[in-house]
């Protein structure tokens, strides 16, 4: 576990070096790939609220006296998850 934390952080400082070496001229390699991220921030969105809609409707079945607690909570964390998609979505436009 240990080497794939290493491992991860060398993979990281290679990939962003070009990008540090570029920040005084505001372009680099990566500057076209914005709107990849932003689907990535989307597609990571929808993914999570799938799941878990996914595991409080299949808990809801299982459990109905309950259904209402596991609906307030679903509904909490799909906020949370909505606002840090929204979250990300204004940085990227703010970095246009």
């Amino acid at each position: 576990m240990k080497l794939m934390k290493v491992l991860f952080m060398a993979f990281a400082v290679v990939t962003m070096a070009p990008v540090m070496a570029f920040a005084q001229t505001g372009g680099g390699p990566f500057s076209e790939l914005k709107p990849i991220g932003v689907g990535m921030i989307v597609m990571g969105a929808a993914m999570g609220i799938s799941r878990l809609a996914t595991a409080s409707v299949e808990s809801m079945a299982r459990q109905p006296e309950v259904a209402g607690n596991i609906s307030s909570s679903m509904i909490i964390a799909a906020a949370l998850i909505e606002g840090f998609t929204f979250f990300a979505l204004l940085l990227f436009l703010i970095a246009l």
